[in-house]
């Protein structure tokens, strides 16, 4: 209850336009703002610089421009926009040519049809390029969404794509399945939105359990799949579940996120696995900023100490 609690309370935080304005004037300020160490950035320049790093440490990356639930098609144009923008720009930097993407950043709550022309066109020049996208997952109105664009796509040809899947959502079993079926690949997380109990787990015990079903079909007969999770005791569940199925390491991934669990990630790259660091940037951070406190509330201490260096 007490991981639930803490989601709905950041979640409801997230949406505070005060907040926001309170927050921006100090997350972002020099390398010492406390956003900084969840967010590369507000620029490319600045996502470019923080995946150097991360490469340079022997770990791969995926970027992600920052942004959802635009409200007007001008906002869904100028994101596409963005997104068709940065590739070369990544492709030019020479780092790993892989990048996130969320459907309402492009229209979806305004229509689909509005998101997919907006996807399929990232989607093309990503596969000019040689880049992978994944399609991270929202909150549960936008899955059935999500994914029916998601197997669109995936039908008409375009496979350089991926999707993400929560064990939290009571669903996931089935969508899981509806995913392998396709051939195409997934990335397990836990779940980092307040959900209503009709439709997901509300007790990290439950979540964890969903957790580890679907981590083993995945593992099983997944392609390439991504454990996406900062919890020691999934990725030895993740070890274990693995070898017990014959998986050799290189046909899957560990991912976390940038600026959490830096131990862990470095552990399990020098163990010989693969690890993915997720970065992202840009000026709408504060949402997602919000969601990491809700994920682990003891970093609200270390934004606490931040602020108060600020002042």
């Amino acid at each position: 209850m007490i991981d639930a609690l803490s989601k709905a309370v950041f979640g409801t935080l997230a949406g505070s336009a005060t907040l926001k304005r309170v927050a921006s004037r100090y997350g972002m300020r020099g390398q010492g703002g406390f956003a900084r160490r969840f967010v590369a950035g507000e620029t490319i320049d600045e996502a470019i610089g923080a995946a150097r790093a991360v490469e340079a440490q022997g770990l791969a990356q995926t970027l992600d421009l920052l942004g959802e639930s635009v409200a007007s098609e001008a906002e869904a144009r100028a994101a596409a926009e963005a997104y068709l923008a940065m590739m070369p720009r990544i492709a030019d930097a020479g780092v790993g040519r892989n990048i996130s993407i969320k459907l309402t950043q492009l229209g979806l709550d305004l229509s689909a049809d509005l998101a997919g022309a907006h996807l399929r066109r990232i989607l093309a020049r990503a596969g000019e390029l040689g880049f992978f996208v994944r399609i991270d997952m929202e909150n549960s109105p936008y899955i059935e969404a999500t994914l029916a664009l998601f197997e669109s796509v995936w039908r008409e040809g375009t496979t350089n794509v991926g999707v993400v899947l929560q064990s939290a959502l009571k669903r996931s079993k089935d969508d899981l399945e509806r995913v392998l079926a396709l051939g195409a690949r997934v990335r397990l997380v836990k779940g980092a939105y307040k959900e209503p109990a009709a439709v997901a787990y509300q007790s990290k015990a439950e979540v964890d359990d969903a957790y580890v079903r679907l981590m083993e079909r995945l593992l099983r007969a997944g392609h390439f799949p991504a454990i996406a999770t900062h919890d020691p005791d999934m990725i030895a569940a993740a070890r274990r579940l693995a070898t017990e199925a014959g998986v050799p390491q290189g046909a899957y991934e560990f991912q976390m996120l940038y600026g959490v669990r830096r131990d862990l990630q470095q552990s399990l790259r020098a163990e010989g696995f693969g690890m993915r660091v997720y970065i992202p940037y840009g000026r709408e951070w504060f949402p997602y900023f919000m969601r990491r406190l809700g994920e682990r509330p003891a970093n609200v201490g270390f934004v606490l100490k931040s602020l108060l260096r600020e002042r």
